[in-house]
């Protein structure tokens, strides 16, 4: 069996930076097994696996798979498979055209608006497919900080405190007071599961570190996402977790009515810097809507032979 498959850079427009994502084509004969095998080989955060869609009206089915196993959602993925899927629709381009495409993931539809580009490039935005959510309780900011090797006194800024939502997949946000305690944030294996859990449902626990300074004027938030059980280790740019982040916003930040732009940034301290494009929607007081954005680059195509 020979199959397509690409390699993207993620919400980034610069080859090398941004957030890795393989992407195999016509992957419908895969088993599971399969799946996960190649998305080891590639040992990249995601591989998403395209296959043909349910519903004729929709472009894609797809499954997402990590080193560890197979996500319900992610944003890398989405991003980056609807740049490719829209390029190999539209062929070579000379300047920019739109499309439209929808990705059937195991959350669901995924709504995607893309720009497709010369050279391989685009842009995609898409309809986060749930609203952020609580997601319980979190450990003590003591008990943080030592999973983070930092200090009780970095934990915080503002009135921002640690959290834990999920929009497909569960965050704890812990915010720091600055540039120079999130670059010494590292794992602390002895102390990881007792401050954050071990996951459920087979997902590793993950956790986003983020705080309001940034390298990058126009950028509102750096952040790091850390994952050891889940088989990255640190993730250099996560859109599920931007998707997440927009609750944690919400009840920090309290915006007003009307929609809101926020670019994140990541991957900085990896050597792979990326921003993420959140967009908010409030409406009564209430987060009534969420768009995740970010640029995709392909920078490498080539065959499985299986």
């Amino acid at each position: 069996m020979s199959l397509r498959y690409a390699v993207l850079d993620v919400f980034t427009d610069t080859a090398l930076t941004g957030n890795p994502l393989a992407v195999v084509l016509r992957a419908d004969r895969l088993s599971d097994e399969r799946m996960l095998a190649i998305a080891r080989e590639f040992n990249l955060s995601e591989t998403v696996f395209v296959m043909k869609a349910d519903n004729p009206a929709h472009t894609a089915k797809v499954r997402i798979f990590t080193p560890g196993g197979e996500v319900p959602f992610a944003g890398h993925p989405t991003v980056g498979t609807a740049v490719l899927l829209a390029g190999e629709r539209l062929g070579k381009v000379s300047e920019d055209q739109d499309a439209i495409i929808v990705l059937e993931e195991n959350i669901g539809p995924v709504r995607c608006g893309v720009i497709v580009r010369p050279n391989g490039r685009g842009f995609a935005e898409f309809d986060a497919p749930m609203l952020s959510q609580p997601a319980g309780e979190t450990a003590s900011a003591e008990r943080i900080a030592a999973a983070l090797g930092l200090a009780k006194s970095e934990i915080g800024f503002e009135n921002h405190r640690p959290s834990r939502y999920e929009a497909g997949l569960e965050f704890t946000f812990v915010p720091v007071n600055g540039l120079d305690a999130i670059a010494k944030a590292q794992i602390v294996p002895a102390l990881w599961t007792d401050a954050f859990g071990a996951g459920r449902n087979g997902i590793a626990a993950c956790v986003y570190v983020y705080c309001r300074d940034t390298v990058r004027h126009d950028c509102d938030f750096h952040a790091r996402m850390f994952t050891p059980t889940g088989g990255i280790g640190e993730d250099p740019a996560t859109g599920s977790a931007a998707a997440a982040f927009a609750g944690v916003v919400k009840v920090f930040d309290d915006p007003w009515d009307g929609t809101h732009i926020v670019h994140i940034e990541q991957g900085v301290e990896m050597g792979r810097p990326s921003c993420i494009k959140l967009e908010i929607d409030v409406a009564g007081g209430e987060l009534h809507a969420k768009r995740i954005g970010g640029d995709a680059i392909i920078v490498a195509e080539g065959k499985l032979r299986l």
